[in-house]
C-alpha cells in the first residue's frame, strides 16, 4: 500500500494536511500536480518545474500509447529517465479522452476503440491494455480505466458508466497485481470514482470501490460542464465515504479558488492544464489577483513584476512591460516565464494552504485569499 500519514485534519472544516511516499520521494498533501501532457510540462524544463517546488508531476497514458509509444519508453528505463524528472509521476488511464474524444471511439463492455488524432489509425483500450502500458511508462502512481459520462447524462446512462468503471477497476487491480514493476520499484494504483452528479451513483461507486481496497481515490467525471456549486457538492459528497488513511484526488480541477473550495472538502491531490494553458493566453494568477498581461496598461509599467508578493523566476527579474512586449511580439520567452509564474502560484498556493491547515487557521485564510485571487489585479 502507498505509505500515506494524515498527519493534521482543520478543526472547523474537513481540509486535511498529510504526505505520502514513493520511490521518487516524499510528497506532502494537499498537493498540486503541474500536467505534463506528452512527457513534458508545456514550454518549462523538468529542471525550472522542479523549481516552483513541484514534486509530482501527471503524463497521459492516451497520448504517450500513440506517440511515442508506452514500449519506446519501456525501453529507455521509463518516464523518470526518458524525460529526466528525478520527482513522482502520476499517470492517467486515458478515460478522460473516452469522454473528450466521443465522436472517434466506440465503447463497449469490453473497452474502448478509437481512433488516433495523430494518423486516424484505430486502437483498442481494455483495462488490462492500460494497466500493461501504465506499467511501461513506470509512473508511481496509476489510474485504472474508467469511463466518465458527459454532465447532461441521465440516469441510465451514467448507471452504465458506473457499472463499467467499477467491473474494469476490478479488472485492472487483477491485472495490476500480477504484471511485474518493470522498472524496479513499485507502482500504486487509485480507484476513481464515478457517478456524474448522481449522489445515490456516487455513493454505491465509492462503496464499491473501498471494498477492493486501492492504494488511493480519485474523484473523476468533475470540471466537465457542471456548475461550481455542483461540483463543490459532489466532491465533497464523495470524500465522506473514501478512507480517512488514504490519498483522495479530485482529477482535472481547476481554478484556484477550486482548488481551495476542495481542499476545504477534504481533498489531498489536485491537477489541471489551466497554469499553462492560460499563460499561453497571456493570463496569469497572482495573490493580488487575475492579470492579463495583453492589457494596454501595461505597456509601460517599467516597474511592476506581475506579482509582488511573488518570488518566482519571473516576478523576481521581468517587468510587467517587458512581458507583455514579448507577448505581443509572439516571442517563446512570454510563454515559458508566464507559465513559470502560473506553476510556482498553483503550487505555491497549495502549500500555503497546507501551512494554514496546520496552524489550524484553514478557515480564516480562506475568507481572506479567495477575494485577493478572484478579483481583477490592478
Amino acid at each position: 500500500m502507498l505509505p500515506f500519514e494524515l498527519i493534521s485534519t482543520n478543526k472547523n472544516s474537513n481540509a486535511r494536511a498529510g504526505k505520502f511516499t514513493t520511490a521518487h520521494g516524499e510528497v506532502e498533501t494537499p498537493v498540486f500536480m503541474p500536467v505534463g501532457t506528452q512527457a513534458s510540462v508545456k514550454s518549462l524544463s523538468p529542471h525550472e518545474v522542479a523549481d516552483t517546488g513541484a514534486k509530482i508531476i501527471l503524463a497521459n497514458t492516451y497520448h504517450l500509447h500513440l506517440r511515442p509509444t508506452s514500449e519506446l519508453i519501456r525501453d529507455a528505463g521509463g518516464l523518470h529517465k526518458f524525460e529526466n524528472w528525478n520527482g513522482a509521476i502520476l499517470t492517467d488511464s486515458g478515460g478522460f479522452q473516452v469522454f473528450s474524444l466521443k465522436d472517434s471511439r466506440k465503447i463497449t463492455d469490453k473497452g474502448v476503440q478509437f481512433q488516433s488524432h495523430i494518423d486516424g489509425s484505430y486502437h483498442n483500450f481494455t483495462p488490462e491494455k492500460v494497466i500493461q502500458i501504465e506499467h511501461n511508462l513506470g509512473a508511481d502512481i496509476i489510474m485504472p480505466f474508467d469511463e466518465c459520462p458527459p454532465s447532461t447524462a441521465e440516469l441510465p446512462e451514467i448507471r452504465k458508466a458506473v457499472e463499467r468503471t467499477i467491473k474494469w477497476a476490478k479488472i485492472c487491480k487483477e491485472t495490476h497485481e500480477k504484471t511485474p514493476f518493470y522498472h524496479g520499484y513499485p507502482q500504486y494504483l487509485f480507484g476513481i470514482v464515478q457517478g456524474g452528479i448522481n449522489e445515490q451513483q456516487r455513493e454505491y461507486c465509492a462503496k464499491e470501490l473501498v471494498k477492493m481496497d486501492f492504494d488511493g481515490y480519485s474523484i473523476g467525471g468533475l470540471a466537465v460542464g457542471e456548475s461550481n456549486e455542483d461540483m463543490y457538492k459532489i466532491a465533497g459528497f464523495t470524500a465522506q465515504f473514501l478512507p480517512l488513511n488514504k490519498p483522495r484526488y479530485l482529477m482535472g480541477v481547476g481554478k484556484p479558488v477550486d482548488i481551495i473550495e476542495n481542499i476545504d472538502r477534504g481533498v489531498d491531490m489536485f491537477d489541471c492544464v489551466m497554469p499553462t494553458r492560460n499563460a499561453r493566453n497571456g493570463s496569469v494568477y497572482s495573490w493580488n489577483g487575475q492579470v492579463n498581461i495583453r492589457n494596454n496598461k501595461y505597456k509601460t509599467d517599467f516597474d511592476s513584476p506581475i506579482d509582488k508578493d511573488c518570488d518566482c523566476y519571473t516576478c523576481k527579474n521581468f517587468s510587467r512591460a517587458y512581458i507583455r512586449h514579448l507577448f505581443i511580439a509572439g516571442e517563446i520567452l512570454a510563454l515559458r516565464l508566464l507559465s513559470l509564474h502560473n506553476i510556482h502560484f498553483y503550487v505555491n498556493l497549495v502549500k500555503e494552504a497546507r501551512h494554514q491547515i496546520l496552524a489550524n487557521n484553514f478557515d480564516e485564510w480562506k475568507k481572506q485569499i479567495i477575494p485577493n485571487i478572484t478579483k481583477r489585479a490592478e
